[in-house]
This record gives structure tokens, C-alpha cells and sequence, in this order.
């Protein structure tokens, strides 16, 4: 199994030793470095090359979201998941215009931030589901009230794009497409793509609204 090289960016030393622990039963993950604060973190992705950066918002020098930014700017191979105690909408949906790939929060359990760092790691979105849920809401309060594409009745989507565009709906990732459908995550990459090239859909947020507001008729 390939090895998972990660940064961890918090300005708090326990929490980031609390990481490390946290993260040493998983032997495809290797902690490569910690930054205290998001210069350092930029800084450290430079030298170090990590292929995921496990980062906090609320840091000194420079901020999560700007260190986010810089770093998918320089380097877009590079992943950066959040891990942060806010769970607020103006961050969520900040940070993933940045490039973020994911967004966790710290009250997630064990496994789901494993899952998130190797899920992020194969270049998969990844939110915790009570963030998925604001992703939702927002775009459902700001919408004009018109669908985010054409009805799913005129649109040419096959029986098992349809099926894994519910998946999205529930906001589950690749992987649990994968499992629930008995098919390859690579698979349900493929399948995914196609979907938003048929809707005309270009992120995550607005294929899930559309997934929910045309659920009845998938």
C-alpha cells in the first residue's frame, strides 16, 4: 500500500500531537511535518510536498483559507483537507472556492477523518455530513427558485447514472457509491463526470441540490 505523506497545519501543539496520535494506527499514513501557523504551513508544503495538508481556518500570520489558496495556486496536486471546529456557511463555502478537497469537523469521530484524509488523498471530495447539510441549505436559500438544470425526465441519463446521482444526493462519497453499488470508485469518478457534463453542473454543491430537488423523478 502506498504511503499517504501529511502535513498537519493547527496552531495549537496538543492538537496537532493529538493528530498524530490519533492517525498512527493507520500505516498508509505518514504526519511529514506541523506548522503552527499558515505561513509556516505554506512554507512546509513547499519543502516537504505532502499529499495531503490537514488544515485548521483560525491560525496566526495568515489564515487557513489564505494558506489553502496559496497552496493549491502553487501546487494543484497537492490536497488540502480542513479540520476545523466552524461550521459556519461563509466557511464552508470560502474554503472550497480556495480549492479545498474536504471539510471536517473536529467533533468527527476517528474513522472519519481516516476516511476523509484518503478519500481527499485520490482527489475526492469529502464533507462531514453535518457540512453537507449547510452546502444544501445555502444553495437551496440563495436559489432563484429555478431548478439548477432541466428537469431529470429530459435529460439522457442512464439507469446507473441515476443511481449514483441519488448516492450524491445522500451525500455519500465515491467510495460509499463504490461499496453501495458494487462498483469501482474510479467507476463512479466516471460516472460522476458524465452526470455533470449531461446537467451542465460544474461542483459538488450545486450537483447535490440538484440531486435533492429532482429526487422524486430519478
Amino acid at each position: 500500500m502506498s504511503k499517504i505523506h501529511i502535513l498537519l497545519a493547527d496552531d495549537h501543539p496538543l492538537v496537532r500531537s493529538g493528530l498524530i496520535k490519533l492517525l498512527e494506527p493507520h500505516k498508509e499514513f505518514v504526519v511529514v511535518g506541523e506548522a503552527g501557523d499558515g505561513e509556516e504551513a505554506v512554507a512546509l508544503t513547499k519543502k516537504l510536498q505532502p499529499d495531503v495538508v490537514v488544515m485548521d481556518l483560525s491560525m496566526p500570520k495568515m489564515t487557513g483559507l489564505e494558506a489553502t489558496r496559496i497552496i493549491r495556486e502553487k501546487d494543484p496536486n497537492v490536497r488540502v483537507l480542513v479540520l476545523t471546529m466552524h461550521d459556519n456557511e461563509e466557511y464552508v463555502f470560502q474554503i472550497l472556492k480556495a480549492g479545498a478537497g474536504g471539510y471536517v469537523l473536529k467533533d468527527s469521530g476517528r474513522d472519519e477523518l481516516a476516511n476523509a484524509i484518503s478519500a481527499v488523498a485520490r482527489g475526492e471530495k469529502f464533507f462531514s455530513p453535518r457540512v453537507s447539510e449547510i452546502m444544501v441549505q445555502g444553495y437551496l436559500r440563495t436559489s432563484d427558485g429555478h431548478p439548477a438544470a432541466q428537469p431529470s425526465d429530459e435529460i439522457p441519463l442512464t439507469k446507473r447514472e441515476r443511481e449514483v446521482l441519488l448516492c450524491i444526493g445522500d451525500g455519500l462519497n465515491n467510495q460509499l457509491i463504490a461499496e453501495k453499488l458494487f462498483i469501482s470508485p474510479r467507476t463512479v469518478d466516471t460516472h460522476r463526470t458524465n452526470i455533470m457534463q449531461k446537467l451542465d453542473i460544474h461542483d459538488t454543491a450545486n450537483l447535490v441540490r440538484f440531486a435533492i430537488e429532482n429526487k422524486s423523478k430519478l
